[in-house]
């Protein structure tokens, strides 16, 4: 049974600069993917020799983006990106919601962690 993971980080970069990253083939294949190819809404991540594909269901510019594996047979699992705006501090977090196995969210959150250090590492963070 998956389980609905939400993580959170704190992402010192204008949120139109971050948003670029998380929702255009360039800013993807900088930090998420060895490689990433848009077709309308069907997004392609290649890492190596492997390749998933995954339809782009919501996006509101600047705000949010989500994404379903087309492979993933339940309609409720998916992964999105989010940047929120702290109202008082002003600050930029980047907020991960994505779903995985028990036995696997340890791995899960180890992977956006790295994931993560490398974003950060392109945006010069």
């Amino acid at each position: 049974m998956k389980q609905k993971l939400e993580l959170e980080y704190t992402i010192n970069s204008s949120p139109k600069v971050l948003f670029n990253r998380l929702s255009t083939a360039g800013g993807l294949s900088e930090w998420f993917a060895d490689n990433v190819n848009v077709k309308g809404e069907t997004f392609t991540f290649i890492w190596g020799e492997s390749e998933q594909i995954a339809e782009l269901i919501l996006k509101k510019d600047n705000k949010y983006v989500r994404f379903r594996w087309i492979d993933e047979e339940e309609e409720k699992f998916y992964f999105e990106f989010k940047v929120n705006i702290h109202e008082l501090t002003g600050d930029v977090a980047l907020l991960i919601t994505d779903f995985a196995e028990e036995d696997e969210l340890d791995d899960t959150i180890e992977l956006w962690n790295t994931q993560i250090a490398k974003l950060k590492h392109v945006l010069g963070l």
